[in-house]
């Protein structure tokens, strides 16, 4: 898991290289991407989606936090893509966060401002997927970054392990 650590925040920027056995890339990324279905496996999602503004798909995503954190808002655009990288298939995924007036902060949410997301999903060469991340967010709030970074670090092997459940289950519920 080799991280960035950019000093103006504080807070690490995370590179994730994994694999999910028995899950297509093609099925990694409709997985990833429907946001109902992430209602019923995200333990995390308290609520979840897509809305058109000025004729720009914008996801709305409330985390759970636990006590006593206050819970945290994403506003943010994201597109996929299936893209042909020298005869591979590649699933790209980009995300960033973007202010909408027609979105305004919620009391007692803390909204995360600085979200950005890069994720390449292939073929693993036989079931599975190979799976690249790059991931950053600053939560706010006045959480200690020894605790944020703790927390980004054991959560990322919980949501790698989550999905790939998702996944496995994902053709039954559809």
């Amino acid at each position: 898991l080799p991280i960035l650590f950019p000093q103006q925040s504080g807070l690490y920027e995370y590179k994730i290289f994994g694999g999910l056995a028995d899950c297509p890339p093609k099925l990694c990324a409709d997985v990833y991407m429907d946001l109902d279905f992430r209602k019923q496996w995200d333990q995390y999602v308290k609520e979840l989606y897509e809305k058109t503004y000025n004729g720009e798909k914008v996801i709305y995503w409330e985390v759970k936090y636990p006590f006593p954190l206050s819970n945290r808002d994403y506003v943010y655009i994201r597109e996929c893509r299936e893209m042909d990288v020298d005869g591979r298939k590649v699933w790209v995924v980009l995300a960033q966060s973007v202010s909408v007036p027609q979105c305004p902060e919620k009391p007692g949410i803390i909204r995360v401002k600085s979200y950005k997301q890069s994720l390449a999903i292939e073929s693993d060469g036989k079931t599975g997927s190979k799976v690249y991340m790059y991931y950053f967010d600053n939560p706010g709030g006045m959480i200690p970054s020894r605790l944020i970074n703790w927390a980004a670090k054991s959560g990322v092997p919980t949501f790698l392990k989550d999905m790939q459940t998702a996944c496995r289950n994902y053709s039954k519920s559809t």
